[in-house]
């Protein structure tokens, strides 16, 4: 009898892509949560480096680079998770893996909240808490390509964008609680800090907030330890293990799947009518996806380093997957066939990363424009709650709204088009932006300025945003998905480094309206390394990996009996 899990996963409803059953919103909860994190903190840091300007600096200004050390130090550590993790879930499996990146956020979580800001100097301070916050990006980094490859390989092939898109989603949800958040901490300290003048307390108030980011974490800690790995990893093990005599079999039973959600698409597409209340994804009420219980294989112990049939230790043998892996994913990708994707996905994601964060780690050029940098304010509290306010309007704006166009449209739309189309419009709007925006920023109006921000926050996230995320989880085969991912977002997180430490200093060097003008031309850029990458909806990468096997070793047979005559 199939596992719940194993129906899920070979469920084939024709009910549409975006209507998820209990099952899958299970799924998407607990893999979603770092996205959550990762846009939580992102929003955060802004209001939290304002908060120190006040306990540490007596409202004045944080020196630029440690400010810019403060902002970046999540990005810097995401570089390492992203590469780390996404190595470590190919190599060793992803049940080995997933959860430890949780883990390692909530710990950099508490101690980023023990910084003693009144026992240090104040730039001590600032670096005590910049170091712990690398930490915490090395846990957000690792949840990149854990939780893509995680949902991936669950997934049939008529869902696989929907569902990748819903996880990347929480990011907007992130920085609108995040901004909730602030505004809700900051009116309960109200009293305190405008009636009784006791400004210094905004130091509970920082520490409030990036406190009650543990709740999401501890509450999905155990589901991700406990979670079983896929089948379709465990097919691709098995494949690699047998070489041939699995090959052919495997092949069939890829071809059978990919056919049959074809023709669900299809079916979902051109027959209209009643939604289909329960699929086999729903079979399980209580989302036995989750605690379905993994292949067990007895052993028995002899001694510390042979097993009772011979085998090596699990540590051992851990030790050569590893080293075994990364030849074959070096092999894999010294194809220029398979290169040329994984320098798509990487580039785009870069150039992506450079504008997008450039444009949301440095909101105060926004927040000027539109009235809410705190300028006039009247106290250090208002000027506090205003940048917070302002905050959620840009977040309200243009961030959910994008997510949820791409959720509904990406299996009709595809991907590439999709991304094309997000890269080209925010060139667009950043052009404008650019074209009227003169060093003092004041030559836009506020409400057509708060109108072309929209449609670029819109086209971020209705665009290139979602589908760089979406694109290596989709492209690659399982055997190579969550490293070939966990690459490709480090070369994100290396656009948002440059972004973080360089806009500022550049801004004051050529004026906001060139730096704009600079974001134009990566987007343009990007739009061009998106012809790199194929169209990857109703593709199964691991069918194609499957038949180029086939044909390669196909050719080496006729090539060894030429050889022979």
């Amino acid at each position: 009898m199939p596992s719940p899990l194993a129906e899920y996963e070979s469920s084939s409803s024709t009910r549409p892509p975006w209507l998820l059953t209990f099952t899958e919103v299970k799924l998407l909860g607990i893999a979603g949560v770092g996205f959550f994190l990762d846009a939580y903190d992102l929003f955060i840091i802004n209001p939290v480096c304002t908060m120190l300007q006040y306990r540490l600096y007596g409202g004045g200004k944080l020196p630029a680079n440690l400010e810019g050390f403060v902002k970046a130090g999540a990005n810097i550590g995401a570089v390492i998770g992203q590469f780390g993790f996404g190595y470590l879930a190919d190599a060793l499996g992803r049940k080995a893996v997933y959860g430890k990146e949780l883990m390692l956020i909530i710990l950099a979580t508490i101690l980023t909240l023990t910084t003693p800001t009144g026992s240090l100097s104040p730039d001590n301070s600032l670096i005590y808490l910049g170091m712990f916050r690398i930490l915490l990006g090395v846990g957000i980094g690792g949840d990149y390509p854990m939780s893509a490859s995680v949902t991936s390989d669950r997934a049939n092939l008529r869902k696989r964008g929907t569902l990748l898109s819903y996880i990347f989603a929480n990011q907007g949800w992130g920085s609108f609680v995040g901004s909730l958040v602030t505004i809700i901490v900051l009116l309960c300290y109200r009293h305190v800090m405008e009636v009784e003048g006791k400004v210094s307390k905004v130091d509970g108030v920082w520490r409030v907030i990036v406190g009650l980011s543990l709740i999401p974490a501890f509450g999905t800690l155990y589901q991700r330890l406990t979670m079983p790995e896929s089948q379709r990893y465990e097919d691709a093990k098995r494949v690699e293990r047998e070489g041939d005599r699995d090959m052919e079999n495997e092949i069939r039973k890829l071809e059978q799947s990919q056919y049959t959600d074809t023709q669900a698409m299809n079916k979902s597409a051109a027959t209209p009518g009643p939604i289909e209340v329960s699929d086999s994804s729903s079979s399980d009420s209580t989302g036995g996806i989750i605690h379905e219980k993994p292949r067990q294989t007895k052993v028995d112990v002899v001694d510390a380093s042979i097993t009772k049939e011979g085998e090596e230790t699990p540590m051992a043998i851990a030790e050569k997957k590893e080293k075994a892996h990364f030849g074959e994913f070096l092999a894999y990708f010294s194809e220029w066939r398979h290169a040329k994707i994984l320098i798509g996905t990487c580039m785009c994601w870069f150039l992506l990363d450079i504008a997008f964060y450039g444009i949301n780690l440095n909101q105060n050029v926004v927040l000027q424009q539109i009235g809410f940098d705190g300028s006039a304010s009247s106290s250090d509290w208002e000027k506090l709650f205003k940048v917070s306010t302002g905050g959620i309007i840009i977040t309200a704006l243009g961030f959910v709204p994008g997510y949820y166009v791409t959720v509904l449209t990406i299996e009709k739309l595809g991907r590439k088009w999709i991304q094309l189309q997000g890269f080209l419009f925010a060139a667009l709007f950043l052009a404008i932006l650019a074209a009227e925006f003169d060093n003092t920023g004041k030559s836009f109006s506020t409400a057509s300025f708060v109108v072309c921000f929209a449609f670029l926050q819109f086209f971020f996230n209705f665009g290139a945003n979602t589908t760089t995320y979406c694109y290596p989880a989709e492209v690659f085969p399982t055997r190579f998905r969550a490293f070939a991912h966990g690459i490709s977002a480090a070369c994100g997180k290396l656009g948002a480094i440059i972004s973080a430490l360089a806009f500022n200093k550049l801004s004051e060097k050529v004026g906001t309206s060139k730096v704009l003008w600079i974001f134009f031309a990566v987007c343009l850029l990007g739009a061009v390394f998106t012809f790199l990458l194929p169209e990857v909806k109703g593709r199964d990468p691991d069918l194609v990996y499957a038949q180029e096997i086939r044909e390669d070793r196909l050719r080496m047979r006729d090539a060894e009996k030429m050889g022979h005559a």
